[in-house]
């Protein structure tokens, strides 16, 4: 029953079948999926704002350091997987600066992320290590290969598994940066408008928040995030450099640091702000034209693989069959006037 069965899925018939099944499917998600996007924005503002009460809570025992000798703040997380990553010092192996940022740049940056995160690292190799040899062995695949390549498939497949985290990861990085980078010229522009108007800067950021959550609600949890920093931290300068170690970009970063300055010495934040919006709004336009101009490279294969055989077919269609009836000897009808 097992060998019938794996003979059947590995049919090229039935693999073509999955294969237009999975296509149609993706294609009626992609339509339908915007119509079904509901809006997190709600439920963002409330994670941030159950961070925030962890922060007011770390500072206040901080500040009772003489009272209580350690504050434990950490949330709601799975003990044994925990325990597991405690166990294994995994933490020392597989943790470092740059790693702990890609979480927090990917949103997520509590204590249970982290643990989950490296329990994947461990785990998912010896999952795709053992889907591998199912897959090559059982189902007899990569049958004409010898067995030291077969062998070395399997380790590949497990490679794979171990370096799927990451891959997850940057992903989620990249579209968390994205969204907050097309929304920070816009942001910097209310941000302005606010300052100018002579509130100060929590006051702007927390009103800016309210009103680019719409658009990235991403940028809004970390400027909701920032501004409660502001409010608890001894040192406004760590609020800013969170906020940039939070998102990892450069004009976030360029932002921070012209804030930070600001305070430091007293100069206008207006106009470092006005710079830098325009700044932003110029780069954020250099990306689309260097898009538009990369388009007609992009569209030359597709057009030489789908368009130009239709069109030679539809030009040369007509004169090919009457050159073929000619050939044939097909009496050709005569048209009168």
């Amino acid at each position: 029953m097992l060998y019938d069965l794996a003979s059947t899925v590995t049919k090229p018939g039935f693999i073509f079948a999955v294969l237009i099944a999975l296509a149609v499917f993706g294609t009626l998600y992609a339509v339908a999926e915007p119509y079904f996007e509901r809006g997190d924005l709600q439920k963002r503002m409330k994670s941030v704002a159950t961070e925030r009460e962890q922060l007011r809570a770390r500072e206040r025992a901080r500040m009772n350091a003489a009272l209580q000798s350690k504050a434990s703040l950490r949330g709601k997380d799975n003990k044994n997987v925990r325990n597991i990553v405690e166990r294994l010092n995994l933490r020392k192996a597989l943790v470092d600066d740059a790693t702990i940022n890609k979480l927090r740049a990917a949103g997520y940056r509590s204590q249970n992320a982290l643990n989950t995160y490296l329990f994947a690292r461990l785990i998912l190799p010896f999952v795709f290590g053992v889907a591998g040899a199912f897959w090559i062995f059982l189902l007899d695949n990569l049958s004409d290969q010898p067995l030291t390549m077969r062998l070395l498939a399997n380790l590949v497949i497990a490679y794979v598994g171990f370096y799927a985290p990451i891959i997850f990861i940057s992903n989620k990085m990249g579209k968390r940066q994205a969204s907050i980078r097309r929304a920070w010229p816009d942001t910097l522009d209310l941000l302005l408008i606010c300052v100018e108007s002579g509130v100060s800067v929590e006051a702007s950021m927390r009103r800016v928040a309210d009103e680019v959550g719409t658009q990235s609600p991403e940028l809004a949890e970390e400027i909701v995030l920032t501004t409660a920093e502001l409010s608890y931290l001894q040192d406004r300068r760590s609020a800013y450099e969170n906020l940039a170690n939070r998102t990892q970009l450069d004009a976030v970063k360029a932002t921070t640091q012209a804030l930070i300055q600001a305070e430091r010495y007293g100069t206008p934040v207006a106009q470092a702000l006005r710079t830098l919006a325009q700044e932003s709004r110029d780069t954020r336009m250099n990306e689309a034209e260097k898009k538009a101009a990369a388009l007609p490279p992009k569209l030359t294969v597709p057009m030489i693989l789908f368009f130009l055989p239709v069109l030679i077919a539809v030009i040369l269609g007509p004169a090919g069959i009457r050159v073929s009836d000619q050939m044939s000897g097909t009496p050709q009808e005569q048209t009168t006037h």
